[in-house]
């Protein structure tokens, strides 16, 4: 499969490695190419994974299934991003989530022992192959972190008022769009879709929110009518 080296340039793990730089990376790391079709399953949940995963093109989501086979959506990852990267590089291998294509997909694959470690053409952008890394896991726990306080409140109001809110703070700007549908906000924020709809016109009647398809905007002139002190 041809490379595209343009696509992986963009990618925050490759920042300030040159495109002649990134295909001899490629190369000397023995990375793989793949592509999946919608709804094709790339990584099983108990599989174990030897190789981390990135979105070249495309769209991921990861998932993971209760004993009565209920799915619960925890991530989706766009181009750039990379998935089971905790499990590898910690040495648990073995899976507790299932990744599938969202979309078509292409994914590269890459052995972290065989980057992180020195070749014998002493490839000088190894080092800012592994700073980039190492930055990139820093900011995964900052947002799963993020996910935590969301989901810890304790009713479905303040859940979504304290995504809204996180968002319109990362955007610096209280008109934003979010990368999820109705369905995969309400997984997000593991809540019912119904419940989650139900605040939403709540709030939209309140005044304090306005919102169409994943296009919000945070009405905070209004925001006493709807508790607004958490936007």
């Amino acid at each position: 499969m041809k490379t595209n080296i343009g696509a992986l340039s963009k990618s925050p793990l490759f920042q300030g490695i040159s495109e002649k730089e990134l295909a001899a990376l490629v190369k000397c790391a023995g990375c793989r190419f793949r592509k999946y079709k919608k709804n094709e399953l790339i990584y099983a949940a108990g599989e174990y994974a030897r190789e981390i995963g990135l979105v070249v093109s495309g769209t991921v989501i990861t998932f993971k299934d209760d004993a009565w086979g209920n799915s619960e959506a925890i991530e989706e990852i766009g181009d750039g991003g990379m998935f089971a990267e905790s499990y590898v590089c910690g040495g648990m291998g073995v899976l507790p989530v299932s990744v599938v294509a969202a979309k078509d997909v292409e994914v590269m694959f890459f052995d972290f022992q065989r980057v992180i470690t020195t070749c014998s053409s002493a490839c000088v952008f190894h080092t800012m192959l592994i700073r980039n890394m190492v930055s990139l896991f820093a900011r995964r726990n900052m947002t799963l972190a993020g996910k935590v306080e969301h989901v810890t409140k304790r009713t479905t109001k303040e859940k979504l008022l304290s995504y809204l809110s996180e968002q319109a703070k990362l955007y610096q700007s209280n008109v934003f769009e979010i990368p999820y549908d109705r369905q995969g906000l309400a997984d997000y924020l593991s809540v019912e879709r119904s419940a989650l709809s139900a605040e939403m016109s709540k709030l939209k009647a309140e005044g304090a929110i306005n919102y169409r398809k994943n296009h919000f905007e945070l009405l905070v002139g209004q925001k006493s009518k709807a508790q607004g002190d958490e936007l």
